[in-house]
């Protein structure tokens, strides 16, 4: 039996706009009878529960419809924000009522739910989106989502990067670790080439050396899911299809800054502080009683190197991952060795290092460090006009030759009656 209090309370934050399920979970009853008492709220004694809600949302049916049609799968929650902000003063419920009349309907099937203890597992994924930056509006562009899903709280990290590489797969990693404050104990893995690299002759999988490398530094056990079995991570797999529907549909973006700024308030101010479909609780109060269960992060940064060698250009240039880095003008051989650290590109002759350069993210950008290129003088763009080599300045350096050297230039131009 619902008291009068409770109906008082469901209709006021009902009018604040918090949505069905949020409401329930306040007041302590279920969502079918915080629909009840918030039908019978609405201040149309004339039309019953159907057409009360019908008639709150039609001033906004031409926009919903508009927006379905150009993009099918936004989300309820995005477009409830929309229309709110349009002046919309009714319910979630009114608004996910309209869109299953508009949109046709699915029959997903039935799945198994498994959760996990605070702290215990993450998940981790790629997705694949396509998009074009207003920068470079004529040039199409791929880039990767990484996302990590903590399992107990579904609290979700997540960053847009160019390459779908095991440098970025690290980087990502210790981003994560870091923004969470903590490590998870495990972290589950589909078959994705950048974490694991087959099966063993006797059964087990073989991991890449280098995510092993970063396990054993923050702790974690990686674990491989089942082949062909997507849905084993379906907590990572999910958010992926929330992401792209509710943030990444109908927006514009500058760049791939640009695109991880706005996804990263999309984060703090819509995914994590939601109530949950699944758990039914706010994501952001799981996450803080989850945090105190990860395991404490290292001291000391993760430092595994990836050696590369690499050919300089006639430029100067060492291509790495689809940018550029310099090297200096002093440089002698063509052949060098580069180490990929995971923020950090360092390029080796002969053993010895001689330049270091901070990892570009995205493609097509170059790096020309300070001090490895020597300053044209005026001569020697005159020289380089005219094809002749450059007369030296005062004060420059040159060769030191013997005495009997020049003594030689002596006799032989008396020999030839010039002196």
């Amino acid at each position: 039996m619902v008291e009068l209090g409770e109906v008082v309370m469901i209709l006021d934050l009902h009018r604040q706009g918090l949505p069905v399920s949020e409401i329930a979970r306040r007041v302590g009853v279920d969502r079918k009878t915080v629909r009840k008492y918030v039908d019978r709220g609405l201040e149309a004694p004339a039309y019953g529960p159907r057409e009360r809600r019908t008639a709150v949302i039609d001033p906004y049916a031409s926009y919903l419809r508009e927006r379905v049609a150009t993009w099918p799968g936004l989300t309820g929650r995005r477009l409830f924000r929309e229309i709110k902000a349009l002046g919309y003063a009714g319910g979630y419920s009114a608004v996910t009522d309209f869109l299953r009349e508009v949109r046709p309907p699915t029959n997903p099937g039935f799945e198994v739910r498994f959760e996990t203890p605070p702290g215990e597992q993450a998940q981790v994924d790629f997705a694949q989106f396509h998009v074009v930056f207003t920068d470079e509006p004529l040039c199409p562009r791929i880039v990767w989502l990484f996302s990590m899903v903590l399992g107990y709280s579904r609290f979700v990290w997540a960053r847009f990067v160019v390459h779908q590489d095991l440098a970025s797969v690290l980087r990502c990693h210790a981003a994560a670790f870091e923004a969470i404050g903590g490590v998870p104990r495990e972290i589950l893995y589909d078959r994705m080439k950048t974490a694991v690299i087959g099966e063993g002759e006797t059964g087990g999988i073989v991991y890449n050396r280098s995510l092993v490398d970063l396990a054993r530094h923050y702790g974690f056990h990686p674990k491989a899911c089942r082949p062909y079995r997507a849905k084993t991570k379906g907590k990572v797999e999910r958010p992926f299809r929330y992401i792209r529907e509710d943030f990444f549909l109908a927006r514009t973006f500058r760049n791939l800054d640009d695109m991880n700024q706005q996804l990263r308030h999309w984060l703090d101010t819509v995914a994590n502080p939601r109530v949950h479909a699944t758990t039914l609780r706010v994501v952001n109060e799981a996450f803080a009683e989850e945090r105190v269960s990860l395991l404490p992060l290292p001291l000391a940064p993760f430092r595994s190197v990836l050696k590369l060698e690499r050919r300089i250009s006639r430029d100067g240039m060492v291509s790495i991952g689809g940018n550029a880095y310099s090297v200096p003008d002093a440089t002698r051989r063509r052949l060098v060795e580069v180490h990929m650290l995971a923020s950090e590109v360092r390029i080796f002759e002969e053993g010895i290092l001689i330049a270091t350069h901070p990892l570009l993210e995205g493609r097509r950008l170059r790096r020309v460090e300070q001090g490895h290129r020597r300053a044209v003088t005026a001569a020697d763009r005159r020289a380089r006009k005219s094809g002749r080599p450059a007369i030296a300045a005062a004060g420059d350096v040159v060769a030191q030759r013997p005495l009997a050297f020049y003594d030689a230039v002596a006799q032989a131009l008396a020999r030839e009656g010039r002196a």
